[in-house]
Formats: structure tokens, C-alpha cells, sequence
């Protein structure tokens, strides 16, 4: 084909996929169908051949009531049917019109009602369809008593062929990659068979597809006829298309009509196959000549493929179901690998490769972590499989699997003979990691019906070049290379629930891990603080000694030894309240910060901290006034909640500018005591209000000797006491800090 037929062969191909099939404007002619207003019952499109079928012109009864067509019993009798509720559950209707019994299907479209007409069989073929559909109890029983999915299929088609005389009954499963293959056919012996074969994608185009899945049956009984328009062609309410989609009448494309020729048929019924509401296939049949079904044997078909979808739901689930099973002894041995190890899961793994491989049936298996990459079995080179990471890593796909990998990763070619099926997996670490499960070359003769890379013909027309389906089905065998066995089910399970055993052993480490550090940094502050504790206070003792030997009267050298000694003291007094502050962070982060409650008068701790306090606001010149409510009691750690005291005041006192106040004060709200304590100093910045109560948070200004724990450390105390300590603050106007503690009744 030159690049011009080419280009005209993908335009026709685009044109052929978006062949309105639901909305053709025309019927096949084996009945007749009108669309009613409702509730009026007017018609407002009728189809063309109800002048051949009764003499009516069709522009004549639009907009009559529908008794002009049918007279006014069986008008009556559709107008009942109308009225219900859900039109699905209206039983085909049978109406005599002139004399002719006619059976009538409804359903509603958009607003309108639609009606078709088909011709009732005469009394003995009425008879015979009835007998038939008396045993469709018995073959349902068949169906539901079949263990295998190839038993189900066998009786199925077997069923149908005798239940609807076609010639020719398969089932047709859709693949993942888009085509379909006959797994199942019951044919007369002049038929040409089908089963096994594989069927080009394009054969059942999406649209048509989309149709399969919303509506259970399809019937042509004559693909040599010619369809019948609608009059008028378009709705007059919405001067659109009719949807035809619901109809049992409706006209299908004219490229289909010729592949059923093409494929020695005339005659043709459909019925979907579903897994949920996933098309998983068709059930196929075609007749040799021209057939017309009647409506009691299809809907016996129809429930027949309901009760096949079933029941094939039913059997994957269990076959699901037996292909878990059968990993779970190979899971539990390689989570125990990954338990036993010391060191990581990939470890784990690594010491049982064959389990590893065993689990997914794979011909090889790389595990990689961080810089160390092990194979095992057949495997592509190192470098190529760090290469073949970084593209899966790049997928963000936490487990990945294909049967043919060059067709996704081209680079994949040059060792598809080992590795034409990939199956990974990859935990989220911070590291590079992966189990990469590789399946050998598998060498395949694909059985296709005709030439797969030839679905559509181009010819020429007298309006120019159109496409005309394929005239060969002929078996056509195409080796196939490049691709592995596929990834059962239960091997795409087995891997996702080794990544979640191995993510939780991983995140168990981790957590053992970060204990181990916890509680190694807990015994560290504590021996520092307890081994620095001594010496520093032999050097504040020292200093206190060394200080009664020189005077700061006496000359200059005395004076130059005692301020110095000044700064030793001051040096080693903040250094014990450093590593009192550290140690109680330890405890706070390790959850083992603990108090001693007991109870005590809010008076009393007010006077003990106003005199241990007050001096240093003199010293300031700041105004602190203490405030209780008379007979407050509290249940608290003394040395604690004086702890919490003096940090907030002695803050407010640091950040209160002279001539200052600041009030402290308690009062009760019921349950608790609420302490507060309020200054009048510069306040702390919006930005800076949320982190205050953070571990190493300083001011900026102000606090060139803060260690930044005293806030986070108040807050612990209070929690500790089943309380809160919370801040608020507007520069310029001071900051409160309020703080609550379980009162005493």
C-alpha cells in the first residue's frame, strides 16, 4: 500500500469508528416502529413500511394519537403498558391490528415511548417455541451444575444451537490486548470451524462493543436487506437522532452486513457475555440462511447467557480464589526467611531464590537493594537490569507485570529469549529496591481467522475508495515472538502480598530501629547528666571557696580573679539547668515523663512564688501581681507546677520592658483551675506564635541565653498533668500564657 492509499486507508478506518451505530434513522424491515409522546401516546416518527404493512401513509399519522394506527383496543392495551412504573418489567404485548396478530415491545427513550412491532408466529411454530422454552429450566440446572469454565461453555453452545436451530453457536472472549478468541462452538458439519482461533480487535469495533455492554442481545435475521427510514428523520421535539440503542429493530452497519456474507452467513444473534460490568464476551450465532428467532426463544437465550455470565463470575472467582491458596505455603516460608534475617528483607529473600521463584513460576529472579544487585536463574546482565529498574521505578507503579515486555521497553529485545515476561515489585524506601521475576521466551503459533494485519479492505467505489470488510477467515498462523507465558492471577497476587509482607517487616525494623535509638540517646543524656552533674557542682563549690579568698575591694588582680571566678559560677549554675532541661526532654519525647500529684492551696504557691520571684521584677523595675480566687485546690506535682511558674513569669519579666506589669492569676471554670499569666511587653510576632512551643525555639531578640526547651518542656509538665498550656499574643500590647490543671472539689 503507498503512503497515499495509506493515509486514505486511516482516514477510512477513522471514519468507520465513528459510524453513529446508535442512531442509524432506520429499522430492519422485519417489523415496524413508531416513538409516542407521553402521556399523550401522538406518534412523532413512525418507520417507512407502514404503508406496506397497512396501507398507511406515514406522514399521515404523525402527530395522531397512536388509536389512528392500531385502533383503540390495542391502543388501550399499549396505554396500560405505558403506566408502569419501569417499562423493563412490561411483558411483550399482543395486539391485533387489521386483523394480524402482531407482539409489541416497549421501552422509553429519552422522553418518548417506543413501540415495535413484530409479526406473532402462527400456532404451530407458537407450539413449538413454547416446548422449547418449557426445558429452559432443565438446561439452566445443566448450566449451574457444570464444575469447569470449558464444561459451562461446551453446554452452552450446544444448549442455544438446539434451543434457536442455528448452524453455528460459539463463544468469543475478549483479550486484554484487545482481540478476540473462539474458546468454545457448536457448528453443523457444512460449517467452517472456528474454535481456538483469534479474531483481529477490529472485527468488533469500540462503539459496538460499548453497545454490547448496555444491552444484553442483538438479533439480523436477514443481513440482504434494506433498512427502512424513519419518517420523519429526526425527532421533532429535539430536531435530533433517534437513540435506536434499546431496539430490537434497529439497523445495523452496512460493512457488518457484508462480513456476515463474507463469512457465509445471513442470519445473526449476539448475546453478551459480562464479568460485572466488564464485557468479557459474546455468545455468536449465525445461520447459513435467513432466520428469524421469535421473541420467547430469544429472551430464553438472553437469560441463558445471564445465567452463563454468572456462573463464569462464579468459576473465575473460585479459580481466583484456588490460585491464592496455592501461594500461600510459598509466602509464609519466604516471610519467615525475611522474620529470621538480622540485617533486611532483600536479605531474607536472597537466602531462598528457589521459593522466590517457585512463587511466580518464573525461569529467573533479580532482587536489588541500594547498590548490591543478586540474580538468580536466567537473567539479564547487571546492566541492563539497573537500566530496566529506573523504567519501571519511572512507572510509579508499586508492582508491575507483562507478558511482553520489548513491546513496552523496546531495549527489552535484546534479551527477550530470557526475558520476555516481567513481573515486579518495589517497597517505598529512600533507596533503590526492587524483586524483578523474569519468564523465558515462549515460541507461539497464534491461530488467527485470516490474515490479522489485514482486518479491513480498501476498494474502489463510485463514490471513490471505501472499506469493505475482509472476505478471508481462512486459518492464518502467525509465530509469534517476544512474549513470555502470561502472569496468572495468582502470580500478580503472590507478588503484591510478598511487597505488603515485605513493607511490613521493613517498616517493623524501622520501628525497632528508631526505639533502639530512642532509648540509646535516653541512657546517653542520662549518663551525661548525672557524670557532668558532679564535677560541675565541684567546680561550683571551688568557685564559692576561691571567691572567700580574694575580695572585689582589693586591687586590680583580686578584682580581675573575682569576676572571673563570677563567670565560672554563673557558667556552671546555666549548665545544670541544661542538662536538667535535657533530661527532662528525654523523658518527654521518650513517653516516660512522669509526676507526683498531691494536693495544694493556689494561695500558698502564689506567696512562695511571689518571694522567690518578686526580686528579680524589682531588680526590672516591672510590677508583678499575683490574683487567686479564695480556697482554690489543686491535685498537682509542687515542684513541677513551679517549675511551669517560674519559666512563664520569669519569660514575661525578660521580655517586659521597665515600668511593666505583669499579672498572674488563678480562677476556676468549673472541672479545672486555669492559670494565667499576662505582661505588657512587646508580644510575639504572628509568624513566630505557633512555633513558640516547639523544642529548641528561641526568640530572636532578647533571649541570647534561652536554650529554647523551657516552653516545650512546660508543655509537657502540664499534659502531664492532663491539662493545656496554650498562648496568646498581639505585638505592641503583651502576651498571655494560660495553662490549666484538675481543680480538687
Amino acid at each position: 500500500m503507498n503512503p497515499l492509499d495509506a493515509q486514505a486507508f486511516e482516514a477510512l478506518l477513522d471514519n468507520c469508528a465513528d459510524e453513529p451505530i446508535r442512531f442509524p434513522g432506520a429499522i430492519q424491515p422485519h417489523g415496524l416502529l413508531v416513538t409516542l409522546s407521553l402521556p399523550e401516546l401522538r406518534i412523532q416518527q413512525i418507520s417507512a413500511n407502514v404503508q406496506a404493512l397497512f396501507g398507511l401513509h406515514a406522514n399521515a399519522l404523525l402527530d395522531q394519537p397512536l388509536a389512528m394506527l392500531t385502533g383503540p383496543e390495542a391502543a388501550a392495551v399499549v396505554q396500560q403498558a405505558a403506566g408502569v412504573a419501569e417499562p423493563m418489567e412490561v411483558p411483550v404485548l399482543e395486539l391485533n391490528l387489521q386483523g394480524i396478530r402482531y407482539e409489541g415491545l416497549l421501552h422509553r427513550e429519552h422522553n418518548v415511548l417506543v413501540l415495535e412491532l413484530e409479526l406473532k408466529p402462527d400456532e404451530v411454530e407458537f407450539n413449538t417455541t413454547m416446548a422449547k422454552v418449557r426445558n429452559l429450566s432443565r438446561m439452566l440446572q445443566r448450566l449451574q451444575a457444570a464444575k469447569t469454565l470449558p464444561a459451562l461453555y461446551d453446554i452452552c453452545v450446544k444448549e442455544i444451537q438446539a434451543l434457536t436451530g442455528y448452524d453455528r453457536v460459539l463463544i468469543y472472549r475478549f483479550q486484554e490486548e484487545g482481540h478476540g478468541q473462539v474458546i468454545a462452538e457448536a457448528s453443523s458439519p457444512s460449517m467452517e470451524l472456528f474454535n481456538g482461533m483469534f479474531f483481529p480487535a477490529s472485527d468488533i469495533p469500540e462503539q459496538a462493543r460499548e453497545l454490547y455492554r448496555t444491552h444484553w442481545l442483538r438479533i439480523i435475521p436477514n443481513a440482504d436487506y434494506q433498512p427502512v427510514e424513519l419518517v420523519p428523520r429526526l425527532r421533532p421535539d429535539t430536531c435530533e437522532a433517534l437513540d435506536l440503542s434499546g431496539a430490537v429493530l434497529r439497523s445495523v452497519s452496512p460493512i457488518h452486513c457484508q462480513y456476515m456474507k463474507n463469512m457465509g452467513v445471513l442470519s445473526s444473534m449476539s448475546i453478551s457475555l459480562m464479568d460485572g460490568e466488564r464485557l468479557w464476551g459474546l455468545i455468536s450465532c449465525g445461520h447459513r440462511q435467513p432466520l428469524h428467532v421469535p421473541h420467547e426463544l430469544r429472551m430464553a437465550c438472553q437469560t441463558i447467557g445471564q445465567v452463563l455470565s454468572l456462573q463464569i463470575s462464579a468459576l473465575q472467582t473460585l479459580e481466583i480464589s484456588r490460585q491464592r491458596e496455592a501461594k500461600m505455603g510459598a509466602l509464609e516460608r519466604l516471610n519467615t526467611a525475611m522474620v529470621s534475617n538480622p540485617n533486611t528483607v532483600f536479605d531474607g529473600l536472597a537466602q531462598a531464590p528457589e521459593q522466590l521463584m517457585a512463587l511466580t513460576d518464573a525461569s529467573g529472579v533479580a532482587i536489588l537493594e541500594d547498590n548490591v544487585l543478586r540474580r538468580y536463574g536466567q537473567c539479564p546482565p547487571a546492566d541492563d537490569i539497573r537500566t530496566l529498574y529506573q523504567w519501571f521505578k519511572d512507572s510509579q507503579q508499586s508492582v508491575f507485570s507483562t507478558h511482553c515486555l520489548s513491546t513496552l521497553y523496546t531495549p527489552a529485545a535484546q534479551y527477550k529469549d530470557i526475558a520476555s515476561g516481567l513481573l515486579a515489585m518495589t517497597l517505598p524506601k529512600p533507596v533503590d529496591n526492587a524483586v524483578l521475576w523474569f519468564r523465558a521466551e515462549v515460541k507461539e503459533s497464534i491461530p488467527w481467522s485470516g490474515d490479522p494485519s489485514k482486518p479491513l479492505n480498501l476498494e474502489p467505489s463510485a463514490t471513490g475508495m471505501r472499506l469493505s470488510p475482509r472476505t478471508s477467515f481462512e486459518l492464518w498462523k502467525v509465530e509469534m515472538d517476544g512474549i513470555s507465558s502470561k502472569w496468572s492471577h495468582g502470580d500478580v497476587f503472590a507478588a503484591n502480598d510478598l511487597r505488603r509482607s515485605a513493607l511490613e517487616n521493613d517498616l517493623s525494623r524501622q520501628v525497632v530501629r528508631e526505639q533502639q535509638a530512642v532509648r540509646a540517646r535516653d541512657e546517653l543524656v542520662a549518663v551525661v547528666s548525672h557524670d557532668l552533674r558532679s564535677p560541675m557542682t565541684i567546680i561550683s563549690m571551688l568557685c564559692g571557696m576561691m571567691q572567700k579568698a580574694f575580695s572585689s575591694d582589693g586591687p586590680h588582680t583580686s578584682r580581675r580573679i573575682t569576676s572571673a571566678i563570677d563567670t565560672m559560677q554563673q557558667a556552671s549554675s546555666r549548665m545544670n539547668v541544661l542538662l536538667e532541661d535535657l533530661l527532662d526532654t528525654s523523658k518527654i519525647e521518650a513517653g516516660r515523663y512522669t509526676i507526683t500529684p498531691q494536693p495544694l492551696d493556689v494561695s500558698q504557691i502564689f506567696e512562695e512564688a511571689l518571694s522567690l520571684l518578686a526580686p528579680l521584677a524589682m531588680d526590672k523595675s516591672v510590677d508583678l501581681t499575683f490574683h487567686a480566687e479564695p480556697g482554690l485546690k489543686i491535685n498537682a506535682d509542687p515542684e513541677r507546677l513551679f517549675q511551669v511558674l517560674s519559666n512563664l513569669i520569669g519569660n514575661a519579666i525578660k521580655f517586659t520592658p521597665a515600668q511593666g506589669k505583669i499579672g498572674v492569676a488563678a480562677m476556676s471554670n468549673g472541672q479545672d483551675i486555669v492559670f494565667s499569666v499576662r505582661d505588657s511587653g512587646k508580644g510575639i510576632p504572628a509568624e513566630q506564635l505557633p512555633h513558640i512551643f516547639e523544642r529548641y525555639w528561641t526568640a530572636k531578640e532578647g533571649n541570647a541565653f534561652g536554650t529554647g526547651l523551657g516552653l516545650y518542656i512546660s508543655q509537657g509538665i502540664i499534659k502531664a498533668h492532663g491539662g493545656q498550656l496554650l498562648a496568646q499574643s498581639k505585638p505592641g500590647e503583651g502576651s498571655e500564657f494560660r495553662f490549666t490543671v484538675p481543680q480538687i472539689a
